[in-house]
Order: structure tokens, then sequence, then C-alpha cells
């Protein structure tokens, strides 16, 4: 058995035409047909499934919500952790460059290989087998939908915490920039006009880094309500 069969057998799907899944696992960086079609294609019908299944799971969620909730279900970082569950990355063909940066491991290029070969699945198989591979890969995720304030990003509970306290919005700022260019760290401050503390945070990427910001500073704003909280019930007390 080669190493893409045992990959075919883990995710459930005996390939018609094999070349598809070869394609499915090979990234740009390397030389010959590369997933990238594969990958808008699956990323096409991807989106199309889960809208489909949180529509139906929950029907108590109004547009904007589903929108998120959808979104946390397709990112690339959840695409990522379900293509380490399947042992996706020893498969995936890089070039020399990217193999020495550690590419397999890479959230990005893991989440893309996984769209390719949802796209593969679907041209070998139609929509059902695409469909079908969805929901075999989603099972466990789909079976236990986040409640939406639990699966709102920190950037968006923190605007939410800070608007219904009538405090202004949060701004982010980077203060610093370390490392090689593919390999840089962000360090972001996060922080309102008024609030006596800010939060910080370290990523990879800005985005993340003002994701962990807000989370940061949520996590410092929230006991300090709760000890203003028990502070004004104890003075009412006395």
């Amino acid at each position: 058995m080669t190493d893409l069969q045992a990959l075919a057998e883990r995710v459930g799907w005996d390939f018609n035409d094999p070349t598809l899944l070869r394609q499915a696992v090979t990234h740009r960086s390397a030389n010959g047909p590369n997933n990238e079609r594969l990958e808008f294609l699956g990323d096409a019908i991807l989106n199309f499934v889960i809208a489909s299944e949180v529509f139906e799971r929950r029907p108590d969620l109004r547009e904007g919500e589903l929108s998120r909730l959808r979104a946390s279900l397709v990112n690339k970082n959840a695409l990522a952790d379900i293509a380490r569950d399947i042992a996706l990355g020893p498969h995936i063909v890089l070039g020399s460059g990217e193999l020495k940066t550690g590419g397999r491991r890479r959230d990005s290029i893991l989440a893309d290989a996984l769209e390719a070969l949802i796209g593969a699945i679907y041209l070998d198989g139609g929509y059902e087998g695409g469909r079908e591979l969805i929901l075999r890969l989603y099972a466990r995720h789909l079976e236990r939908l986040p409640e939406m304030q639990a699966n709102k990003d920190p950037k968006t509970q923190l605007q939410e915490y800070l608007q219904g306290r009538g405090l202004d919005l949060p701004s982010y700022a980077v203060e610093h920039i370390s490392g090689r260019a593919h390999e840089q760290t962000f360090r972001v401050i996060c922080s309102s006009e008024g609030l006596q503390m800010v939060g910080n945070g370290i990523a990879s990427n800005r985005r993340q880094a003002e994701q962990a910001a807000a989370q940061d500073l949520l996590e410092k704003l929230q006991p300090a309500e709760l000890a203003r909280v028990n502070h004004h019930s104890d003075s009412e007390d006395a």
C-alpha cells in the first residue's frame, strides 16, 4: 500500500482517478500540477455544505450568527486542526524551500491541502462524495455546535463588552515586529479610551496578535468588573 492509498483509506474514499489525490496534496512550491485550483473548488463546496448544516441544525440563529458560526468551522485554524486529525501533513508534496521552513506544519498549507482534497473528491465522485467527506471530517464539530457567545472571536466579544458599558471601541497598535520575513512575530497592544489597563498579544501574524490582545484585555476586565460588583455589594450590606 502506498502512502497516498493509506491517506485515501483514512478519509474513506477509493479514488477512481488517483492523479486527483496526488494533485490535491501537491503544493504550488513543488514541480508539476499543484492544488490551487482544487483548493478553490473545495473551498466553495465546503462553505456550501457547512452553511447548509448549520442552517438545518440551528434554526434559532439569525443570519449574522449563522455566518459567524460557519466562519468558525471553515477558517484556516479549524481546517488545519482537521488536517492534523487525518495526518495529512506528511503526505503534502512541497518544494525544497517550504520543506526547509517546516511547511508541512504550517496552518495555511494544511488548510489549503484539505480544501484541495475536498475538491478532488468532488471531481472524482460528485457532490455527494464531497458532502459525505465533509460530514465525516466535521462529525464531531457538528454534533457539538458551540453557543454563539462562546463562538464569537475575542475581538467581537471585546467590542460588544465595551459597547454594552458605554465605553469607546478598542484600538489596536503594533508595538513590535521581530524575526525574519517568513518567521515574523508581532506584538500588539489593545486599548480603549478611559480604561486603565491594556491587552497584550503576540502571534505569528498581526490578525492573530490582535485577537490575542483582545482576549488578554477581556480576561483583565471581567475579573475587575466582578471585583467592583462585589465591593458595591459589601458596601450595601454594611
